[in-house]
């Protein structure tokens, strides 16, 4: 028979996805010697059952049974037990920390006789009935799935018949009285009684574990994270310890590191007489971590000691949950901790100075999506006057981010949908919040601290985050806030919130350039820069030097050229000429379309040549040196015409006014109408059908590499034909275009050699890649297309038609336009990839779709050999990064490809 428990005793780190992370560092601190209350964990092989069968496996049950005897045994009481009872809680735990799962159930055990055992041995009344009341509402809420605002509700009423301001202020009798409340609310909502059998409350708590693998915020989150769907969710039973029986007691969450910064130093939360949820739920302030010195020093003083002991034991920045339970230090819960972009950068440098790492490993520790983040704009601090600040709150997450202000989850997805930027403002967020604050461009919140909900989420999703805003009233339910000096903000008015700051400003505030994009633009020196823009410069460095891969950039004008070659590009991977005659230039697009014989299409063609020219040049001055790949003109060809409906109209609405011209293009328009213009009249098939409209795009090419060579430059042109499916079409344009090489080279006196290539991006070209290669020096796969053609979709059309459901129903992990599909893209790539080096083995090969500044898709063209990937300017740093991190994780063994 299977294992399927696993006592906190038999586990250690690396069984993460047996025992999922909070139950592999349950038993890894156990092994440390640290003080772990007892318990045991429920793998996610379990829950993986569950999910598939619908039924618990074959002797699930009965381990779990012996498993909670030895705890019985070891803690001398039995759950549940009537006048001592052993109490425990039920937690989620995946693989990957998951803030959609589903909330811990606290002091299971508890019913209406085993509560006054608890009040005898605690000799504490009010505590025993407070537990009993936690276990109703919690259970309700997260088992039985019942509205969470009808316990606060019951809560609030009870605190107004009281006089009671907080609720911590209500007496036993008002609490015994919440129980009463509570238990009528499961009856009529859930249509049963609270259960009362302890071994029941485990069992029903477990399964909605399970369950919650699959609920709505859950499959959000992992979308939003790209966590695979079947790694299940491991389930941790563990022996209840308290923070709420006194003033002596209580509970926080630490942090090795500033997360939002990476500084060194004590960092934290702490709550005096409450339990865990009552620090991470934000529904209570907190006071600062160094604030228990002066309450508790004998177990401050043990919990530094345990934080050091973790992260030299780490390796890294951890983030821990405590509990001090009448003096006595509890560790809950420990894991690698989430931080912000700046922060991890930081960190990484920080432990490789401190001899904990080498440089490889530092280079592992940050990912281009934080880089990327690090990008981002920030608000311009010289241009607030005028501006009106609302208040300060705690920097939890960093950025910059402005947006109309929403006080609900469905609002906030609502607007975005609709193009809008939004701030989603609450009192304090909760795992229900999850899709409001994926659509939201920043959070706000007037409760909780750094370690708040609204925190660690943001944060884990670089998202902008204020919290604990506590001068602000946020009144959800009236859809307005209100900030100090009676200023009133309502929904749909715009703020801007600094996370690095934590400052809240009423209406948009200008912004600038991040030190790191100056310092990658060459404005600011990394001698001159601070921490971040130093570890940002020695793990960039680092990663150039690993990296095989080379990057280029997608640029067709010089200046995005020069900033691309700013940016650290290392050539031209796609030079659109297509988008080179958008603008005016549309106009001799228009007359090359319509033109009649062969001299009207050369007085056309001979008004764009010099035009192409100048356009090459600036390109060649700003990457001299470097490959230029140009890709000759791609234009479906209704881009440059009148829409035919239009004009249509406008020449019968005209009548016998209608211009000579409007005539002519409306026939020429007729003529070359396409029910679908992508997969009609363009690429190779245009330079084939029109005579001589390839041969000046390559001239211009030739006599602007010559100008250059004589002018002192080194250029080095490449040509690429593009959309070729049959070697036939690439083996007629190759011809044509060596002939006017060959012309201009005579003619100017000027050599300059020139690859001709093809960009792949049919699956045929992909198929027959070997007979391709025959004709192309170099292979570049144009992922977009390729994608479009391999899954049958029109990008532009069902994006907004049926990705959305297609993500709901798991046939998507992420949109394939994304992250590159490895499966059937990938696999197309790999298959002309290996036939191309089959007959051509110097076949020089790379991506130019918007793939090539993706993290996985990086990684994935690492693993098949390709020789660069070209991107977008801004997300060079981003692609160099995973470049070199490609050869590291692959060193280490694990690849994200």
């Amino acid at each position: 028979m299977p294992k399927f428990v696993y006592d906190f005793t038999e586990g250690n780190k690396d069984l993460k996805d047996l025992l999922g992370g909070k139950g592999a560092n349950l038993a890894e601190m156990t092994n440390l010697g640290l003080p772990v209350p007892p318990g045991f964990t429920i793998t996610t092989e379990a829950c993986q059952h569950y999910l598939e069968h619908g039924t618990l496996p074959e002797g699930l049950e009965r381990e779990i049974d012996r498993h909670l005897a030895a705890l019985e045994a070891a803690m001398g009481k039995r759950l549940g037990q009537a006048d001592d009872p052993l109490l425990v809680s039920v937690r989620s735990g995946a693989k990957f920390s998951m803030p959609g799962m589903m909330e811990t159930v606290l002091n299971i055990g508890l019913n209406d006789e085993s509560v006054t055992g608890l009040a005898a041995q605690a000799g504490d009344e009010r505590f025993a009935w407070d537990s009993y009341r936690r276990l109703i509402q919690m259970f309700g809420k997260t088992v039985l799935d019942i509205d969470g605002d009808l316990f606060e509700d019951a809560i609030e009423a009870a605190k107004e018949r009281s006089g009671a301001k907080h609720d911590a202020d209500l007496g036993a009798e008002d609490v015994r009285g919440l129980v009463d409340a509570f238990k009528g609310i499961i009856r009529e909502q859930a249509g049963r009684d609270f259960p009362t059998e302890p071994r029941e409350q485990m069992k029903l708590a477990m399964m909605a574990v399970f369950d919650s693998w699959n609920a709505d915020r859950a499959i959000l989150y992992r979308r939003q994270e790209r966590i695979p769907v079947d790694l299940g969710t491991a389930v941790n039973i563990c022996s209840m310890v308290f923070g709420n029986m006194d003033l002596e007691s209580g509970t926080g969450v630490a942090f090795t590191r500033d997360p939002a910064t990476g500084q060194q130093g004590v960092y934290g939360d702490y709550l005096q007489n409450a339990q865990g949820e009552d620090v991470v739920a934000g529904i209570r302030n907190t006071v600062p971590l160094t604030e228990l010195e002066q309450i508790d020093k004998t177990s401050y003083d043990q919990l530094l000691e345990i934080m050091e002991t973790l992260e030299n034991h780490y390796l890294d920045m951890c983030d821990i949950e405590f509990t001090i339970e009448r003096g006595k230090l509890w560790m809950l819960q420990t894991r690698v901790g989430k931080r912000t972009a700046a922060a991890a950068f930081r960190i990484a440098t920080q432990l490789l100075d401190q001899g904990l790492i080498d440089a490889d490993e530092a280079a592992r520790r940050v990912t281009g999506d934080q880089l990327a983040q690090l990008m981002f704009p920030r608000f311009d601090q010289a241009r607030l006057d005028g501006v009106t600040k609302l208040t300060k709150g705690m920097n939890a997450s960093p950025g910059a981010a402005v947006g109309k202000v929403v006080f609900t989850s469905p609002r906030a997805v609502e607007l975005a949908a609709q193009g809008e930027d939004v701030i989603l403002v609450r009192r304090e967020t909760n795992p229900d919040d999850l899709s409001g604050m994926v659509a939201a461009k920043g959070v706000l919140t007037s409760r909780g601290g750094k370690t708040s909900h609204a925190a660690v989420v943001a944060r884990g999703m670089g998202k902008t985050c204020v919290c604990g805003a506590e001068e602000l009233d946020v009144d959800v339910k009236a859809g307005v806030f209100t900030a100090p000096g009676d200023v009133t903000v309502r929904e749909g008015e715009v703020i801007s919130i600094d996370g690095s700051s934590g400052e809240v400003y009423l209406g948009e505030v200008p912004v600038e350039n991040s030190p790191v994009v100056r310092y990658f633009e060459g404005e600011l020196a990394a001698a001159d820069g601070d921490e971040l823009v130093k570890a940002v410069d020695r793990l960039m460095s680092h990663a150039d030097e690993r990296a095989r891969l080379k990057v280029r950039a997608n640029s067709d004008n010089p200046e995005d050229s020069a900033r691309a070659r700013r940016f650290g590009a290392q050539g031209i991977g796609l030079c659109r000429t297509e988008h080179m005659f958008l603008g005016d230039r549309r106009q001799l697009v228009e007359e090359l379309i319509l033109a009649e014989n062969a001299e009207e299409r050369q007085t056309a063609l001979d008004a764009l040549e010099p035009l192409q020219k100048q356009d090459f040049e600036g390109i060649f001055e700003a990457m001299d040196g470097l490959p230029v790949t140009i890709r000759l003109i791609d234009p479906p060809l209704h881009e440059f015409l009148p829409d035919l409906t239009e004009l249509s109209v406008k020449v019968a609405l005209a009548g016998d006014d209608a211009t000579p011209q409007d005539r002519r293009l409306l026939e020429a328009v007729n003529r070359l109408h396409e029910q679908n213009p992508m997969l009609g009249l363009r690429g190779v098939r245009l330079g084939l059908v029109i005579p001589g409209l390839f041969s000046m795009q390559v001239r211009a090419i030739a006599e602007a590499a010559a100008e250059r060579r004589r002018a002192g430059g080194d250029p080095k042109p490449e040509i690429m034909i593009p959309l070729v499916g049959a070697v036939q079409e690439l083996e007629a344009v190759r011809e044509e275009a060596e002939q006017v090489l060959a012309q201009v080279r005579e003619h100017t006196g000027v050599d300059v050699p020139a690859l001709i290539g093809t960009m792949i991006e049919l699956p045929r070209a992909a198929l027959t890649a070997g007979q391709i290669a025959e004709a192309a020096e170099f292979f570049s796969f144009g992922t977009n297309d390729l994608t479009q053609t391999t899954w049958g979709f029109s990008r532009d059309d069902v994006e907004a038609a049926f990705f959305s459901r297609y993500l709901d129903l798991g046939i998507f992990g992420v949109s394939p336009f994304e992250t590159l599909d490895r499966e059937g893209v990938g696999r197309l790539i790999r298959i002309a990839t290996e036939e191309g080096r089959k007959t051509r083995p110097g076949l020089k090969l790379g991506i130019c779709g918007e793939h090539g500044g993706d993290p996985e898709s990086v990684h994935f063209c690492h693993e098949v050999g390709l020789d660069y990937v070209s991107c977008s300017p801004f997300r060079v740093p981003v692609a160099r990064l995973e470049a070199g991190r490609a050869v590291l994780m692959a060193s280490s063994g694990y690849s994200l490809a």
